[in-house]
């Protein structure tokens, strides 16, 4: 596997290559066995009322008994996951599932608990889509019961570069309200909107004071300092031009209102709520964003 710089078509398909010469991957075995609860919940969602269920379980039902739950883990041999990591690499950072075939060998019965085994079928691109060049990979799996097959099937999914959308602008959008904020970071200041009739302060900005209704919206300049309220460490998907994981912070400032940004030059298992920081100012195309700093 090569680097993100180095990755191109030829190392793409090889490491498809690779990886579906490694064959099926080791079992994963479902947290659950086949239940009456979770087949009541499905065939109610779906309005089945099928005499045959929860006595066993709907055949569509076969993918819901090893699925990994919020925080699934993924093993170091899974085909998929490696695939993925590899077009990631290489800038095909989005993903849409595209389509599915199924293949039911028997009905499953309440207590069997299911494994589930894929290897990598086909990886063809690079194709020009709607949506942006990419490559559509297709994994095969297959359930298990104990030693017996009972189930398959073929997932296809799209990993693609977003296509640009003409006249879409990436930088935010400045409106007659949030003008005076934008001209504040262009001259490193960090301006908090105030009611000129009441004095409340508000961030985001609005047309109308929501204190006393007042129309006639001023600002002050922010000290720039302020304390972490909550955060989120932003793991997956890769964005471009930023190198994962990176912070954005919630900060409370001093002047009392919240304002979001990136966290910058910070390890993610130092942040913690209540971090001192100070507003800094980054340049991006016509714009210049705030962020913060830990101080």
């Amino acid at each position: 596997m090569t680097g993100p710089k180095q990755v191109g078509r030829r190392e793409i398909l090889a490491a498809a290559r690779e990886l579906a010469e490694q064959g099926e991957c080791s079992p994963r075995v479902g947290r659950d066995p086949v239940n009456e609860p979770m087949i009541n919940n499905w065939t109610e969602a779906l309005g089945d009322r099928n005499s045959a269920y929860p006595a066993v379980a709907p055949p569509a039902m076969i993918q819901v008994w090893t699925m990994g739950g919020l925080h699934p883990e993924r093993s170091d041999d899974d085909p998929i996951g490696r695939m993925i990591e590899v077009l990631d690499a290489a800038g095909y950072t989005s993903v849409v599932a595209t389509n599915s075939e199924q293949t039911y060998h028997r009905l499953l019965k309440p207590g069997e608990r299911l494994s589930v085994t894929s290897h990598l079928a086909d990886v063809a691109g690079p194709k020009q889509t709607a949506l942006g060049e990419g490559y559509f990979v297709t994994t095969h799996n297959t359930w298990w019961s104990g030693d017996e097959a009972v189930g398959e099937m073929d997932w296809r999914i799209l990993k693609f570069k977003p296509r640009p959308k003409p006249g879409v602008s990436v930088p935010p959008m400045v409106s007659r309200d949030t003008a005076f904020f934008w001209e504040g970071t262009r001259g490193n200041e960090l301006r908090i909107q105030q009611c000129a009739a009441c004095g409340a302060l508000r961030h985001p900005p609005g047309p109308m004071c929501p204190r006393c209704n007042a129309l006639d919206p001023t600002y002050t300049v922010s000290s720039g300092l302020g304390e972490v309220y909550s955060y989120v460490v932003h793991h997956h998907p890769q964005v471009p031009g930023k190198r994962t994981p990176f912070v954005i912070a919630l900060v409370e400032l001093e002047e009392g209102v919240r304002m979001l940004g990136e966290l910058l030059d910070v390890d993610p298992e130092q942040v913690k709520v209540g971090l001192p920081v100070r507003v800094r100012f980054v340049p991006s195309g016509e714009f210049t964003l705030p962020a913060w700093e830990a101080r």
